[in-house]
């Protein structure tokens, strides 16, 4: 098995998208069929899209923890100090190498793990 789809929702999904850019996802807006204009941004074959919220949501899942590799981890999370992203742990040693925890501006926590390049 290997995951290729993550879906997000959110009230505002370009402010959301921006966010991401920051971790280093290049999105596109696109929709398929009927359903609605999204962002989506491709890595490594795995699709990861930012949705608004349906018609029957009034806020977006915060109990969703997603985890990323990033090269660099210490610039990265210096770079998110000075933006829109919370920082809830700062880069340290652990068991599975060097993370950081960071959250989004719809509260979703994101364990940022150093990947060697």
């Amino acid at each position: 098995m290997k995951i290729h789809l993550i879906v997000i929702r959110t009230k505002d999904p370009e402010i959301l998208k921006k966010q991401y850019e920051l971790l280093g996802m290049q999105f596109e807006y696109h929709r398929h069929g009927n359903g609605p204009y999204h962002f989506a941004s491709e890595t490594n074959g795995v699709v990861f899209e930012i949705y608004p919220l349906s018609p029957s949501m009034t806020s977006a899942d915060k109990s969703l923890r997603l985890g990323f590799e990033v090269q660099h981890i210490s610039d990265v999370v210096a770079k998110l100090q000075a933006t829109n992203w919370v920082i809830k742990s700062t880069v340290k040693q652990t068991e599975w190498g060097l993370t950081a925890v960071i959250q989004d501006l719809d509260g979703r926590k994101i364990e940022l793990k150093e990947v060697e390049s």
